[in-house]
């Protein structure tokens, strides 16, 4: 199986696109005193050094939002939550993945 290079360059796009919208996302549900635009993909969500401080209660209310608006499921009890969590770009990736998990699992099951 063979990857173009637009469909890199798609993905690639959409990401960044998902990542602008979690960064608002994020300012936007915890009412955060920093805009979207001074967010950092790669900025740690968690912890006071260098991140943005957030707590487990502010991951409890972006998972909410996260399913609400792009159906993207996260569990309390999943243990892949500190990756997802990590940063910006590491919830915009997972939101990605599951998005296009979705349609695959359809055509498997006939739909």
């Amino acid at each position: 199986m063979s990857i173009s290079h637009n469909s890199i360059h798609a993905a690639d796009g959409e990401l960044e696109r998902l990542q602008r919208e979690v960064a608002d996302l994020i300012v936007t549900t915890l009412n955060l005193e920093v805009t979207a635009s001074e967010l950092s993909a790669d900025q740690p969500l968690f912890g006071e050094k260098g991140g943005l401080g957030l707590d487990s209660i502010d991951a409890l209310e972006i998972a909410l939002v996260i399913e609400h608006r792009y159906g993207a499921k996260i569990s309390s009890e999943d243990e892949d939550n500190d990756k997802r969590f990590a940063s910006i770009r590491s919830l915009a990736a997972f939101i990605r993945d599951a998005r296009t998990l979705k349609p695959a699992l359809a055509e498997q099951a006939g739909d």
